[in-house]
């Protein structure tokens, strides 16, 4: 007989830096990145409807979502956590606040976040090219001006929380000796094969909210996989899911709150998205053996395509020399060709 399972879907996590300290970001949130064009609405409004009140994305489908919800329901627009993200110049933070909050139909976001320790130059693609097909990073643009942008717009009232992603330790270390506001909430990429838990630790203790995008970690069919399996196919995943009578799912994204983060799965039906919300509390002899599964792996690492080498924390200098080397040689090969 399975174990009885105590639900904590409902979970809240508080924000201490926060000018607006009286709302709580959900634990269990709804991720929008790389969903089909033309399911995002109907995943963001089903998502809300079995009782998600954490959405995180800014294309204006999630906003017609969101708005066809609150129009249906009569629930608060202060009732839903709604997370978006930027990475444009510290001259270009209020036009794409705005350009977001027009997209999401939306008067105001609870967490706005620096997608990347990195700043591009304007465009209309996700990453900026030039006539070579070379990534227009800007670096001139240091962290701490992008964040001082950042700062400034929560006197708008158009933001209520600001916050980082993909960030590593040295770099957010750099952020705190000039950040004014302290940043409310970091989200990085955390499964059982990536824990980062003392990372995580040291984050929490800045006051910092940590919020895990790709929870189920190689399940996600963009990333680059070895042949280390897939998590739900551990067998420490699919004992506790027997001995609570959950699914893989379930226990892979209760573990993560377990550890105190919020989670981010994304999905577009019903079923999955009901199945996400139906977090429990794990034991802790559960969490323990799950830990002992970390591989140290990530999954989500631009590095190669932006031609920047990205957490540089866990590399070796040998691997940073590599990838430093690789994206030169591809910058000069695609002027050379680009030239003939």
């Amino acid at each position: 007989m399975a174990k009885q399972a105590v639900s904590i879907k409902d979970k809240t996590f508080d924000v201490p830096h926060s000018l607006y300290p009286n709302k709580k970001m959900p634990a269990v949130g709804l991720g929008t990145w790389q969903a089909e064009p033309g399911a995002v609405e109907n995943a963001v409004y089903e998502a809300l409807k079995v009782g998600y009140r954490h959405i995180y994305g800014n294309e204006r489908e999630v906003g017609n979502g969101i708005k066809r919800f609150l129009n249906e329901s009569g629930i608060s627009r202060d009732e839903i956590w709604v997370t978006s993200k930027l990475w444009f110049q510290p001259d270009r933070v209020g036009f794409a606040l705005q350009s977001s909050l027009n997209n999401l139909q939306l008067e105001y976001l609870d967490l706005y976040l620096m997608h990347w320790p990195q700043a591009m130059k304007p465009g209309n693609e996700w990453i900026p090219k030039d006539e070579h097909g070379i990534p227009q990073v800007d670096n001139t643009t240091t962290l701490d001006m992008t964040w001082h942008a950042l700062e400034a717009l929560l006197g708008t009232g158009k933001v209520r929380n600001i916050g980082i992603s993909n960030f590593c330790k040295s770099e957010v270390e750099d952020l705190l000796k000039k950040a004014k506001h302290q940043p409310d909430a970091i989200q990085n990429e955390i499964h059982p094969y990536l824990q980062q838990k003392e990372f995580n630790k040291w984050c929490k203790e800045r006051g910092m909210v940590v919020e895990a995008y790709s929870p189920f970690g190689n399940l996600n069919p963009t990333y680059k996989t070895k042949d280390e399996g897939r998590i739900i196919d551990q067998e420490v995943i699919k004992k506790a899911a027997e001995k609570y009578g959950r699914t893989p799912s379930q226990v892979i994204l209760s573990w993560n709150i377990a550890h105190g983060n919020v989670v981010l799965p994304k999905s577009s039906k019903p079923e999955r998205l009901r199945e996400n919300l139906e977090v429990f509390a794990l034991e802790a002899e559960d969490v323990a053996a799950i830990d002992k599964i970390d591989k140290h792996i990530r999954y989500s690492d631009i590095s190669e395509e932006l031609g920047k080498v990205f957490f540089k924390d866990e590399k070796p200098p040998h691997v940073i020399a590599e990838q430093s080397l690789e994206n030169l040689i591809k910058k000069l090969k695609a002027k050379v060709g680009g030239n003939k």
